[in-house]
């Protein structure tokens, strides 16, 4: 009969490839924990979204985990040759492979010698204990937490059951005392990495990161294991004002390698130096005179920043802000977030800026100015501002003249304007010149002085009483301004006791006198009622036209 129909030889066949089997998975792992102590080539012969697998000349192959290819920008494919150690198998009986050469001691003597040579051996966590960890390194040693590498419990849970790779920092044979350290490996892993980042990586490289911390003046990205700096002014051509605004903690990002400074250790790199510069989509769109409509971005001490488009920002001046009044910030017209319409004043393309005015979309009032204000024209308007020479009065919005001091009056000298005009005190005068080219008109009030006492003389017959405003008292006279251009002489003596000195002195004043006696006697003041307040300058007080001299256009006052 056939052998396969003999019960007795089927058995044995069968014995004998379960012990073949058996054989062939003594003799892998024994080739395992050979090829422990030592790299390994593999061949890359696939991969997968998260996986490498690598033949490993076993009858199974390996498998690495493909994030730490992809973070540091690294590219594997099939075909690739890699040094590898076999570190373990997994749960569905790929054999978990390590990059780095691990050593698995075997006894005392290859601790200690692994402990003298500092040289990283591989163990397994097997337990949670107060203050660290239990790990199998041939002996039960010890792992502190603080040396473990894990930043929380959490993580330090997580480590139970792994093969990690660490260093012996204390061994004593006699007390069996062994205590390792994980985390001195992976901070030289991590400068490992990065140095040899920082020598990859060029000026210019195109990077793909992830966003890991985000500041007050931008972001730090992860790329392939080291940091750069992505600043605000590097997220986008338009204005971000804060970087939490468009990036997110863990966010995939592209960008540009913009400096390495391998010394330091820094690296820069921006998003928008990827994307096509917005001023070279507006060649040619924007000329001088055009209107525009933007956002106030910012706002200095010089003048605000206006974007027209994303990424298209254009200067409006303090000097092009207002035609009525001299600005001085610029946060007293605009302020950030403001939607104005401006016109375009200049654009440079070479240097990529643009000049806007915001005043010019009101229109300009000097451009009808000599139509409106002819020389030999009269005006009336507030005073403005003062200057050593003169006074500046305001005709319309955006239009002042200039009166110098030679044009206030014709009555006496002026030093200084302010001694005859005061701030916001609205005056009469006349257009002298007009020099539209300069922006400058030239005004004389005392043109208009004869005028006005001659219209004031008209309506004010003697014995009227007036008011009038104190400029100066001296050697017992007072200078009284009664209205624009119109003044009048007062004794600083009551009327009484004017006419008794005249009394005194022979010589009498009837029309002082009547007026002494009508004052008390409508008033009915007694001889010995108490003397009026002493007048001085700035005062505004009651007075009765006295005496008037048309020719000379002099009007004497008395005390009402």
């Amino acid at each position: 009969m056939p052998t396969s129909n003999n019960p007795d030889n089927t058995e044995l066949e069968s014995n004998e490839s379960f012990d073949a089997i058996f054989q062939e998975y003594e003799q892998s792992h024994a080739r395992q924990a050979e090829a422990g102590g030592r790299q390994i080539e593999s061949t890359v012969i696939a991969v997968s979204a998260d996986s490498v697998y690598l033949d490993i000349g076993y009858k199974t192959e390996g498998v690495l985990p493909l994030a730490p290819f992809q973070s540091a920008n690294e590219a594997v494919k099939p075909g690739d040759k890699l040094l590898v150690a076999v570190k373990g198998r997994n749960a569905e009986g790929y054999y978990e492979l390590s990059r780095f050469r691990v050593e698995q001691p075997k006894d005392w003597s290859a601790l200690e010698q692994a402990f003298a040579d500092k040289t990283p051996i591989a163990g397994t966590v097997t337990g949670l204990v107060k203050g660290g960890l239990t790990v199998d390194v041939g002996v039960r040693a010890f792992l502190p937490a603080s040396r473990s590498g894990a930043r929380e419990a959490g993580e330090l849970e997580k480590l139970v059951g792994q093969q990690i790779r660490c260093r012996i920092i204390k061994l004593d044979a006699a007390e069996e005392d062994v205590v390792v350290d994980r985390r001195v490996l992976t901070e030289e892993e991590d400068r490992s990495t990065k140095e040899r980042r920082y020598g990859e990586i060029k000026e210019g490289d195109t990077v793909h990161g992830e966003v890991r911390s985000l500041t007050g003046y931008g972001a730090f990205v992860n790329i392939g294991g080291v940091d750069a700096l992505l600043h605000i002014g590097d997220i986008s051509w338009s204005r971000v004002n804060k970087a939490e605004d468009v990036l997110s903690v863990g966010q995939q990002i592209e960008a540009k390698v913009l400096k390495v400074d391998a010394e330091k250790q820094r690296i820069s790199v921006g998003m928008k130096q990827l994307l096509p510069h917005p001023w070279d989509g507006i060649a040619g769109k924007l000329k001088a005179g055009d209107r525009v409509n933007g956002v106030v971005t910012r706002v200095a001490d010089f003048g605000a920043f206006v974007e027209i488009e994303p990424g298209v920002e254009g200067l409006i001046h303090l000097s092009e802000m207002s035609w009525a009044k001299k600005v001085r910030k610029a946060s007293d017209v605009l302020k950030a977030g403001d939607t104005v319409e401006a016109v375009v004043l200049g654009v440079n393309m070479g240097e990529r800026r643009l000049s806007l005015g915001l005043k010019q979309t009101l229109g300009d009032p000097w451009a009808e100015v000599e139509q409106k204000f002819p020389a030999g024209s009269a005006i009336e308007g507030p005073v403005t501002s003062f200057t050593k020479f003169g006074a500046f009065v305001q005709l319309t919005e955006g239009v002042e003249g200039m009166v110098h001091v030679s044009e206030i009056t014709a009555e006496k000298h002026v030093h200084h304007p302010q001694d005859v005009l005061r701030l916001g005190q609205v005056v009469k005068a006349q257009v002298l010149e007009v020099d539209k080219a300069k922006r400058q008109l030239r005004l004389s009030m005392k043109q208009r002085t004869s005028v006005t006492v001659d219209e004031y003389l008209a309506e004010h017959p003697v014995g009227s009483v007036v008011t009038g405003r104190i400029l100066e008292v001296a050697q017992g006279l007072a200078r009284v301004e009664l209205g624009e251009g119109v003044e009048g002489v007062c004794s600083t003596k009551p009327a009484s006791e004017a006419a008794e000195t005249a009394a005194a002195g022979g010589k009498v004043d009837l029309s002082s006198l009547s007026s002494m006696l009508q004052a008390r006697w409508k008033g009915g003041v007694s001889s010995g009622a108490a003397k009026p307040e002493a007048i001085g300058a700035g005062q505004i007080r009651s007075f009765r036209i006295g005496k008037m001299e048309p020719e000379a256009r002099k009007i004497q006052l008395e005390l009402a």
